[in-house]
């Protein structure tokens, strides 16, 4: 009996680890020669689909409510009839997988696979360490100017990912300092919040020399939205502790160098003296809208955009962006998306497309709120998931604005939309005892365990 006892945990825990072992593998370094396709993660995260529908077949039970079905599968129809359009068979295969991939099947085995709120902070705290290992390379990069180039210099923070994505380790580090946060403003133990407000301040450094304006906007505004949420009390309190933050790393520490005070400064002027790259921006969703305008409903098929791109782009679009630096030799990288994942499905996709994804991501939503506010009514019980599942959500729909999906960090956009998803369609009918209302009876849960081994 008393060697019976630790192992329950462990094998409570042997579901959802798969998925902890897909968030780790982003800590490996990027293949030589900085091409962003599919990695080990992606790989791994393929074998999770297939290891969840092996449990489901085993343990021969419906796997989810009709409205949890429904609103994960919500993105089929559009995807698959912009893939009947595509420009080609493969490119019509290739991106149909893509987009089931990461909004459709890996968010949904995630949701199969964690079992209950423990699950899901292990994956939170699984997301904040693999920040904290991508921001600790990153900010030696920074001050060792051995980053990715940047106005001449090799100084922007990519942590593993090179130069070819660097957004990775800005996404990477944003993903740590929301659950991080959402742990933080939780109502769980004295000891775990300071360790996860520790763990958010820690991660404001790498994430400000990433360079990366899109990653700061949405953290900005995904941060004020869960200071909101946690309430008026708690977020006075946070407040004033991360502006004395801010106070401490800008002056005291000199964080605000002159580039990350010019690269703040161009956000509030994009439209005033804009650099080549916002620029280029501009002009790729003006290709993108009116590729929609053509093709209203349906698009021009997936991976159409490079297609069509330059029939509908100005003569203001550069070739491409120059990329190097972090041991990789400087080259020419094309433009490829228009940089907006609302976007890049209006146009590929039309405006099927379009309802059908951003659909589902709002009903995703509004219904992770809803667990939050009943999280709230409960006295808090279960505050900390609800707050790292609505800060996921709401930064995807904030970072959606200024990029889309590629390169190796993708991987994670679908873990996080399962995360959200089991919180949203799940987690809010768990009782405050921790088991959910859905959850099959012991007797039940054993009959389950014993078929699925």
């Amino acid at each position: 009996m008393t060697l019976a006892l630790p192992l329950r945990r462990p094998a409570h825990l042997l579901p959802v680890l798969p998925v902890v072992a897909v968030v780790a593998l982003l800590a490996l370094p990027a293949p030589p020669g900085g091409e962003s396709g599919a990695g080990p993660a992606d790989a791994l995260s393929a074998l999770v689909v297939g290891y969840c529908a092996v449990r489901l077949l085993r343990a021969r039970r419906r796997p989810l409510a009709r409205t949890a079905a429904l609103v994960l599968a919500l993105p089929v129809p559009g995807v698959a009839l912009a893939a009947m359009d595509a420009v080609s068979p493969g490119a019509g295969v290739t991106g149909l997988g893509r987009y089931l991939q990461i909004f459709v099947l890996v968010p949904a085995a995630v949701v199969l696979l964690v079992r209950d709120r423990r699950d899901l902070r292990l994956l939170a705290w699984s997301f904040v360490a693999l920040a904290m290992c991508q921001g600790g390379i990153g900010v030696h990069q920074y001050l060792t100017g051995t980053g990715a180039s940047y106005q001449g210099q090799e100084i922007r923070a990519v942590g593993t990912f090179g130069p070819s994505d660097v957004m990775g380790m800005a996404t990477v580090v944003s993903f740590g300092v929301v659950c991080a946060a959402g742990l933080a403003l939780g109502r769980g133990t004295v000891r775990v919040r300071l360790t996860a407000a520790a763990c958010a301040t820690a991660l404001l450094l790498p994430l400000a020399v990433s360079f990366s304006r899109g990653a700061w906007i949405a953290t900005a505004v995904t941060l004020t939205v869960q200071l909101a949420l946690a309430g008026l009390r708690r977020a006075l309190k946070a407040g004033a502790a991360l502006v004395a933050v801010c106070v401490v790393l800008i002056g005291g520490f000199g964080v605000g160098t002159a580039m990350l005070q010019e690269r703040i400064d161009s956000i509030t002027r994009v439209t005033d003296a804009p650099d080549q790259s916002v620029v280029d921006r501009y002009t790729m969703w003006a290709a993108a809208t009116d590729m929609w305008r053509e093709h209203p409903l349906t698009g021009v098929g997936l991976k159409g955009f490079p297609e069509y791109r330059d029939g509908h782009a100005s003569l203001a679009l550069s070739s491409g962006s120059d990329t190097g630096g972090a041991g990789v030799a400087y080259r020419r990288e094309p433009l490829l998306s228009p940089h907006n994942m609302y976007l890049l499905v209006l146009g590929e996709q039309g405006l099927i497309g379009l309802l059908c994804l951003a659909g589902g991501w709002l009903a995703l939503l509004v219904c992770a709120l809803r667990g939050l506010w009943r999280a709230r009514t409960a006295g808090g019980r279960g505050l900390d998931c609800a707050l790292v599942a609505c800060g996921l959500l709401v930064w995807h729909l904030v970072d959606f604005v200024y990029a889309d999906i590629g390169g190796p960090s993708t991987v994670l956009t679908a873990v996080c939309f399962g995360l959200a998803g089991w919180w949203a369609l799940v987690g809010v009918d768990e009782n405050p005892s921790g088991a959910s209302t859905d959850t099959p009876s012991a007797p039940a849960a054993a009959t389950e365990e014993a078929a699925l081994r």
